[in-house]
């Protein structure tokens, strides 16, 4: 603990007197000086309450955004994951959607996707069953089985002959070539 100074006054009387205080002589202000005493103390007090008081409510406000920010940043994370879920079962119905034949994507516009779900190892269900109803409700958006395979038309065939040159044609067929040409 500090050691206390002791500091002497002089009352009005031109008496000494220390602060410390003395057993065996009181001290005397004068009320004037007690009075600034009194009116620097009430100021200090007035300003250690005042920045007591900020101090308060800056801690209350920091407080409030914290809670604040980390509302945000939840609600942020809790967006994001439900954004990115999205995107994993509109890719999934395109999938499927091609496997069930859809003929026009834009159709997936028109499903309920409220029943379909990502589960917790990330595959998608409902799927198969969207697609069920879709294609019995709206059996014009589906074509046939989507196949890469499809051998319905037989290929076109190279024709490998060459052009007949004005040596190998007779007369009937080189005047046909040159009226087809435009030569006199």
């Amino acid at each position: 603990m500090p050691k206390l100074k002791r500091y002497t006054f002089q009352n009005e009387a031109g008496n000494e007197g220390s602060a410390g205080g003395s057993a065996s002589k009181p001290e005397t202000f004068s009320r004037e000086y007690v009075t600034e005493l009194r009116s620097e103390n009430a100021t200090y007090r007035t300003r250690a309450r005042e920045a007591e008081q900020k101090a308060i409510e800056s801690e209350a406000a920091a407080k409030k955004f914290a809670e604040e920010a980390a509302a945000k940043a939840e609600e942020t994370a809790a967006a994001r994951e439900t954004s990115a879920n999205d995107r994993i079962i509109r890719a999934e119905l395109k999938a499927e959607a091609i496997k069930a034949g859809m003929v026009d994507l834009d159709g997936l516009k028109l499903a309920d996707l409220s029943k379909v779900k990502l589960n917790d190892a990330g595959e998608v269900e409902g799927a198969d069953e969207l697609m069920k109803a879709l294609k019995e409700a709206k059996p014009y958006l589906f074509g046939g089985a989507a196949n890469t395979s499809n051998t319905d038309t037989p290929p076109k065939k190279k024709d490998n002959s060459k052009p007949k040159t004005a040596k190998d044609m007779d007369a009937a067929e080189w005047k046909a070539e040159k009226k087809k040409l435009g030569l006199p």
